[in-house]
């Protein structure tokens, strides 16, 4: 089984590999940087799919599928499970879906695994630094960790807190991807007024990412609809809302701590905070995208940075107006991984025009005209 899934991640891997191999251009280690920030999205979002289907136990082992490398195999296992619950977690749809996901992941494993190799040998033949073996490296880490929090997320039932974990990581393995792919581009030139930004978008991004953590909890608990109606929730600014038992964190799906059901209002409080966190990460990031328009070279992503964090607004509070409907969660699960990139993306352009900025004030310090 290892052996047939492994060559299943490898099949996967060399669809994207083969484009850039016959991609025009030399600069192929640069078009794979990016292939695999690309390719790690599409899995995110295939991700937030195979979780809003609750297809999370499609297959109620790992990483196999009742221990055979495809559904297919497995399908006299799958076809009882289903016939004994039709509406249960594992059918063979969901299977599908699960089994698919996971050969996602394999590709952008093996993808790492090609990067680092690539990266190793052109270090040694360049004394260029974008391709320091280094944070390739660090990427085949974060994708080892990430696989195991994927096998804990089925072996331990979907238990929240490992679900958000392991969303956290793809998000965080996300921003290193985009980070080392914006290594391999040329630095734009970027006013020296850029150095006043640096706060504001490092604030930009973390309480982001705080938002993506809030949001991976209302979809691990199952509390997207807890909050009726936009803009009062159960027709109150403050509902009745259990935080306690809403955010205790090592407990089981849809249970207390102690072992019972959990309550409503435990629901609720996840939803309304991850709504009403929602205005603070929108004014931020709105401000932030507003003064980085002003200065040139962060004119055209601040720019759509603006357009993104307007269409997650408008996606987000679509899905409670109309009962979220899958597409759009899907969408909105798209759009935070989107807006990620970009944030990242602003970022590095911050951080290496400033440093490049200094580096020549000190050129020019030290051979004085």
């Amino acid at each position: 089984m290892w052996i047939a899934l492994a060559l299943k991640g490898l099949f996967v891997a060399l669809v994207p590999a083969t484009l850039v191999y016959l991609s025009r251009g030399s600069d192929r280690y640069r078009k794979l940087a990016w292939v695999m920030v690309f390719f790690t999205f599409d899995l995110i979002v295939f991700g937030a799919f195979t979780r809003l289907t609750d297809s999370g136990l499609g297959c109620p082992d790992w990483p196999g599928c009742y221990g055979e490398a495809n559904p297919f195999l497995a399908h006299e296992e799958i076809t009882a499970a289903q016939t004994l619950q039709p509406t249960g977690p594992v059918t063979v749809f969901k299977a599908w879906i699960e089994m698919i996901h996971r050969y996602l992941a394999m590709g952008v494993g093996v993808l790492i695994i090609a990067t680092l190799l690539i990266a190793s040998r052109l270090s040694r033949q360049l004394t260029d630094r974008r391709y320091s073996p280094r944070l390739p490296a660090l990427l085949l880490l974060f994708v080892c960790i990430q696989g195991a929090f994927g096998a804990w997320t089925v072996t331990l039932k979907l238990q929240p807190v490992i679900v958000t974990i392991h969303l956290l990581l793809g998000m965080s393995l996300l921003s290193l991807l985009t980070w080392h792919a914006m290594r391999q581009n040329p630095l734009p030139s970027v006013h020296r007024d850029a150095a006043t930004m640096r706060w504001p978008a490092l604030v930009s991004l973390v309480i982001l990412f705080m938002q993506i953590a809030l949001g991976g909890w209302v979809s691990t608990n199952y509390s997207a609809l807890a909050c009726a109606g936009f803009p009062l929730c159960q027709g109150s600014l403050m509902p009745e809302m259990d935080w306690a038992q809403g955010f205790t964190l090592w407990r089981h799906l849809g249970m207390t701590a102690e072992g019972e059901y959990l309550p409503f209002g435990a629901l609720v409080a996840i939803h309304w905070a991850h709504r009403n966190f929602a205005v603070i990460v929108v004014a931020v990031i709105a401000w932030t995208s507003h003064r980085a328009r002003k200065i040139e070279g962060l004119r055209s992503v601040s720019r759509i940075i603006s357009w993104a964090i307007l269409i997650q607004l408008a996606t987000g509070i679509s899905t409670v107006l109309l009962d979220w409907p899958l597409a759009l969660a899907v969408v909105h699960n798209a759009g935070a991984a989107a807006l990620l990139i970009l944030l990242v993306m602003l970022n590095y352009l911050i951080v290496f025009s400033t440093k490049s900025a200094n580096d020549e004030s000190d050129s020019v310090s030290a051979f004085p005209a």
